[in-house]
């Protein structure tokens, strides 16, 4: 295969001989002497399909086992995101009361914090390719606890939601970070492995955060959640101050400005095979955040469960992202190719979306019938995402790795800020709406996979034919 490979930033010395033997970690341009400017080495080969992504996920190297303290410090950084969008949502009625403000315009904190985690990943993960890991990732937790700050003593709406977005672009530093870390430590199953634990708690964090807002909300204000944040923000600089070592060396790091940035992200997204993985996490955490945004609503006023049974349900659904996140990691990703067991969740997602739409549009089931439909859905996001997220990651060079994972984050709170609404629109509550928008995020996401991921139709003479997706 001509130019480098998808990550080129291993060691030269244990090159494979032949293009059809190297791994992504093998530094494909020493090993075959093609020139470099033949494709942007932070990117990868753009030539590369889904069935030689397949061959290289085979054959990757691991790149050691994640200890569960590593697992812990880049969990709390990527949770922070999701945790600084959703942990106040129960006290959303109280801050209208407060402040002396409507409610629709009290949504507006929530819609400027999904926007500036968009945003602060777009910053802080070309930042990081550029100074290394830490310096962009101390600076952005100081920022965050800065800004929570200000969120706990805001006098007005308008100080609040400008805080907000500081937060949620502060926050964002730990999520797109966390990942680029994980892309200069592990490749391969490990990278797999590591990463679906990190979606293990990235995922339970949207989902879990409401629920334990509310119960904070019985000894404390919604000033006091923001407080927590605060505090967890002050908690996280330290731990990462003290534990979190360099991951990027600075030989591997990106020289030039905005240009250079604007560049690689540009070379990324014109990397077909990545714009494809991009696209499937994406639409794939759009139904996540569709389900989210419209399942409190739909379950209480539409099937009349209390809060206390939609709690029990919304742990339901808790456990099955938590299994199936780590049946993908522990067990399946070890002995089945990350093509397979894609293709697998993106089935399954299908199938949920299809079912929940025709046990609320066309049979009326109820609510088992519902809760059943959406436990599937929740499980199959448990081998989507991660195993997207590690492909991706996997087709760029570490020092290009902060950028990616910024388009990865920035896609998917974006979705996630579109979608959100969606699951409300006519005003009244609809289980037919909401499985509609789950079912179109899904096909949205499968259809990126199939289309962009398809093997291309010529190979390089010195290749190995690829197997049809």
């Amino acid at each position: 295969m001509p130019g480098p490979t998808a990550g080129s930033a291993g060691d030269t010395s244990t090159a494979p001989a032949t293009p059809a033997e190297a791994g992504p970690g093998a530094a494909a341009t020493a090993s075959t002497g093609t020139d470099a400017s033949a494709t942007d080495p932070a990117v990868g080969d753009p030539s590369v399909t889904d069935a030689a992504v397949t061959d290289m996920d085979a054959t990757a190297p691991s790149g050691g086992t994640p200890g569960r303290a590593t697992i812990g410090v880049l969990g709390g950084l990527v949770a922070l995101g999701p945790l600084t969008t959703d942990l106040y949502l129960p006290g959303l009625p109280a801050i209208a009361e407060d402040l002396v403000a409507e409610p629709a315009a009290v949504q507006l904190t929530l819609t400027f914090s999904m926007f500036g985690v968009a945003a602060g990943q777009l910053i802080f993960g070309p930042l990081s390719d550029r100074f290394g890991r830490r310096p962009p990732l101390l600076a952005g937790l100081v920022i965050y606890t800065l800004a929570s700050v200000v969120c706990v003593i805001a006098p007005n709406l308008t100080v609040l939601i400008a805080a907000r977005f500081v937060q949620g672009a502060a926050g964002a530093a730990g999520l797109v970070i966390g990942r680029a870390v994980a892309r200069d430590r592990f490749e391969g199953v490990a990278m797999i492995r590591f990463l679906a634990s990190i979606t293990l708690i990235s995922g339970l964090a949207p989902i879990l955060a409401p629920l334990f807002g509310a119960q904070m909300l019985r000894f404390t204000s919604w000033r006091g959640t923001f407080g927590a944040l605060a505090a967890l923000g002050l908690l996280l600089t330290l731990v990462a101050f003290g534990a979190l070592r360099e991951t990027l060396p600075a030989s591997a790091r990106r020289g030039g400005g905005l240009s250079t940035t604007l560049r690689t992200m540009s070379g990324l997204l014109r990397n077909v095979p990545f714009l494809g993985l991009l696209l499937t996490s994406t639409f794939a955490f759009g139904a996540l955040f569709g389900y989210i945004s419209g399942s409190s609503v739909v379950l209480q006023h539409v099937y009349h469960v209390s809060p206390q049974t939609y709690s029990l349900l919304f742990g339901l659904n808790s456990v099955a992202i938590v299994g199936a996140t780590q049946l993908n990691g522990r067990i399946l990703a070890p002995r089945f190719p990350a093509a397979a067991l894609m293709r697998t969740g993106l089935a399954a997602m299908i199938a949920a979306g299809v079912a929940l739409v025709l046990v609320t549009a066309v049979w009326d089931l109820g609510l088992v019938a519902v809760c059943a439909s959406l436990f599937v859905m929740m499980a199959s996001l448990g081998m989507v995402l991660p195993n997207s997220a590690a492909r991706a990651l996997s087709l760029v060079a570490p020092q290009a790795a902060g950028s990616a994972s910024a388009l990865l984050g920035t896609g998917t709170f974006l979705c996630g800020a579109i979608v959100a609404p969606l699951s409300s629109l006519g005003g009244s509550p609809s289980a037919v709406l909401l499985a509609v928008v789950v079912l179109s995020c899904a096909l949205l996401s499968a259809a990126s996979y199939l289309l962009l991921m398809r093997p291309a139709k010529t190979t390089p003479a010195d290749a190995p034919e690829p197997a049809v997706a």
